[in-house]
């Protein structure tokens, strides 16, 4: 939880260094995050298959727990190393699905490219933090996150600035400073695998085949619904667009600050994922069912005592990113109804990571993707642009969402047919 914490605070930090540098800056730096954030996504599903694999070993105290690793590593290099040449190279043409702004699309383009270098590094780490999760090895995850983030701000800083002697880069020097971060992470990451190995082999040999076969298998669901889930990000950053650069140069501010709540019920969520896979991996079915509902009942006091600045001095906090009094009134009351939302959506953010750790990747992809592309974005498109009520109109709907949402994983949690997927 603390080390997706760390990660949502440093997104609110780079946003707020950007910010100072007008609303332009701040739109195309959001576009082009949004665009990365889509391309992640192809390879995020990696984390939660390696992790459900690794947990399911250590409850059924099987030896060879770095076979899913190893399988999650060949196919990370396998998939992300053509997929950011091709993304670099088509930069201009995925910049321009999302604006038509020329000063934003330029901004944009030369973020992008700094920040898709990094991509595979992005997939190889995700598979080390599911491997030590599932581990419940969760410490090296934050001490590795958090040292890298610290690092993240510095460059970033300079760079964007031209402090310490470093070049001046404006925008751009957010994501060439995130993506050296990112390298110096996965070296952390593999000393500390192969350090810690002493008593397993370790990329000593290539993965079985059956093992490569399962990490794919649920790996391309949780990927799947996170491309298309990003993807409806990206839908809705061309919906903001249709209102004018002020309200795209707001909604980045207010899906960032909506990632400081998310993002510790996620790391909630990820420590059910392991406990419920270690418990069905012990054949404890009662256990597993208990560890989703304990769970939740954390995760929605933590949200709650988080959303509570959104909701009582909304103008302070966007304050912290705008000089212009209008785009903070703009933003004041969705970045209320930002706090209000997330606390709703805790069940949907808990349970969909405990069902994955049970296996069930296709539910949590089916119930997401079809909450989020036949409800929320046609509806905001509706009510937001062709209504004409902007962007409090869009953030109203995207309220009403997430409430279905929550309600629909927790019915899937109760029915618990989950408990009846092979182990």
């Amino acid at each position: 939880m603390l080390g997706m914490l760390s990660q949502s605070v440093l997104n609110l930090i780079d946003a707020a260094l950007v910010g100072h540098l007008g609303e332009v800056a701040l739109a195309g730096v959001g576009v082009g995050g949004y665009i990365m954030f889509m391309l992640s996504a192809v390879v995020f599903g990696l984390s939660s298959s390696v992790q459900s694999q690794t947990a399911q070993r250590v409850g059924a105290t099987q030896a060879e727990l770095f076979h899913p690793l190893q399988s999650g590593l060949l196919i990370g290099l396998a998939v992300a190393l053509p997929l950011s040449l091709w993304a670099w190279w088509q930069a201009p043409l995925l910049i321009g699905l999302i604006t038509q702004a020329e000063e934003v699309q330029n901004v944009a383009i030369s973020y992008f490219r700094w920040r898709v270098v990094s991509l595979t590094a992005i997939a190889l780490v995700l598979c080390f933090r599911g491997y030590w999760n599932g581990r419940q090895q969760t410490h090296l995850y934050l001490l590795i996150i958090v040292a890298v983030h610290l690092l993240n701000v510095a460059v970033s800083a300079g760079l964007i600035y031209g402090l310490a002697g470093l070049p001046d880069m404006g925008p751009s020097g957010a994501g060439a400073g995130t993506t050296v971060s990112l390298f110096v992470g996965l070296i952390v990451w593999c000393w500390v695998s192969i350090k810690r190995a002493s008593t397993q082999p370790f990329l000593t040999h290539l993965p079985c085949l059956v093992t490569l076969r399962t990490t794919l298998t649920l790996a391309v669901p949780h990927s799947t619904q996170q491309v298309l889930f990003a993807a409806g990000y990206a839908v809705l950053f061309w919906l903001l667009s249709q209102l004018g650069t002020a309200s795209i140069a707001v909604g980045h501010v207010l899906i960032n600050l909506s990632l400081l709540l998310i993002l510790p019920g996620v790391g909630i969520g990820v420590a059910a994922m392991s406990l419920v896979g270690e418990a069905l991996g012990r054949d404890a079915q009662h256990e597993a069912h208990r560890w989703g509902l304990d769970a939740l009942r954390v995760a929605w006091l933590l949200l709650l005592v988080l959303a509570l600045p959104m909701l009582i001095m909304p103008e302070h906090v966007l304050s912290l990113f705008f000089n212009n009094d209008e785009l903070v009134a703009l933003g004041t009351l969705p970045l209320q109804l930002t706090g209000v939302m997330i606390v709703l959506d805790a069940a949907a953010l808990v349970l969909a990571q405990a069902l994955m750790g049970a296996g069930a990747q296709r539910t949590v992809m089916l119930l997401t993707l079809g909450m989020q592309w036949l409800f929320f974005l046609p509806l905001a498109w509706w009510v937001g642009v062709g209504l004409g009520y902007g962007i409090l109109g869009i953030w109203l709907i995207q309220l009403l969402y997430r409430l279905i949402n929550s309600l629909g994983f927790l019915w899937v949690w109760q029915r618990r047919r989950w408990l009846m997927l092979p182990v």
